[in-house]
């Protein structure tokens, strides 16, 4: 269900080159939500990083919503960029598998898998 690939760069090289690579693909960045100082700003002690990137291919998006608007409650796709016990990570849930908890349509399986194989090169890119 999850794609995670482990990084010898820092969690801010990483992040970088993630959005980079997002661009290099064709993809666009809506959002970089940065979990880890949230936390901290709201007096959790949480002493790990956490970016997740909302990332999106319009064309594609309009074929998923246009198959069914229902689906917009997992859209855009979201890539991390997190520690753990001190190594860099970079992960996604795969979409192919997620959309097929949500949908049988099979025009859908085949927009989620062209993203997924899309998602992968960007990440294996920004390892």
């Amino acid at each position: 269900m999850y794609y995670i690939a482990e990084t010898a760069k820092s969690f801010d090289q990483a992040s970088a080159d993630l959005e980079a690579a997002v661009k290099h693909h064709g993809f666009g960045v809506l959002h970089i939500h940065d979990l880890g100082s949230t936390l901290r700003s709201k007096g959790i002690a949480f002493d790990q990083h956490c970016k997740v990137f909302e990332v999106c291919n319009p064309v594609q998006a309009g074929k998923v919503l246009a198959t069914d608007m229902r689906l917009n409650m997992a859209l855009p796709c979201r890539i991390s960029v997190f520690t753990e016990n001190g190594t860099t990570k970079i992960g996604t849930i795969r979409p192919a598998q997620m959309l097929s908890m949500l949908s049988q349509e099979a025009a859908l399986t085949q927009i989620a898998s062209e993203v997924e194989a899309k998602i992968i090169q960007m990440i294996d890119e920004a390892k």
